[in-house]
């Protein structure tokens, strides 16, 4: 299948500049869904994540317009981790890992190996729709 508009530089390549990076995704993941959303408890949630890898991927999540740092408190400095518009557009992508994951990988996912959709995971999300067709 071929756009109807030539690209200039491959969205999906693109994307991956910025998505594409170890952790990046379940750090994305854990602000976006489980709100988990300070240095500590990401940290925490992701086994074998270091915190100079999860600054790195912070910092480059800030820059890149994903999420956005609040500053709750000067001293001791405690930082908040939010998700910015472009960031919210990550959802529905996130959403189609679990869906696939969830899927095609159930055996792994639920302890009963049986194969779920995301709405019936996430029966309140918009975006959840049946992956299972």
């Amino acid at each position: 299948m071929l756009p109807s508009v030539p690209f200039q530089n491959c969205p999906i390549r693109t994307s991956l500049g910025v998505l594409g990076k170890k952790w990046t995704l379940l750090i994305l993941r854990d602000i976006a869904f489980l709100k988990i959303d300070r240095f500590n408890q990401i940290l925490r949630s992701i086994p074998g994540l270091t915190p100079r890898v999860l600054i790195l991927r912070l910092k480059e999540l800030e820059r890149s317009g994903v999420i956005e740092s609040e500053i709750i408190k000067a001293k001791p400095r405690l930082v908040r981790w939010t998700l910015t518009d472009m960031g919210r557009d990550i959802e529905p992508i996130l959403m189609s890992f679990i869906s696939f994951g969830s899927k095609w990988y159930s055996d792994i996912v639920f302890e009963d190996g049986k194969p779920r959709t995301a709405k019936v995971l996430f029966p309140d999300y918009p975006f959840a729709t049946p992956a299972v067709r």
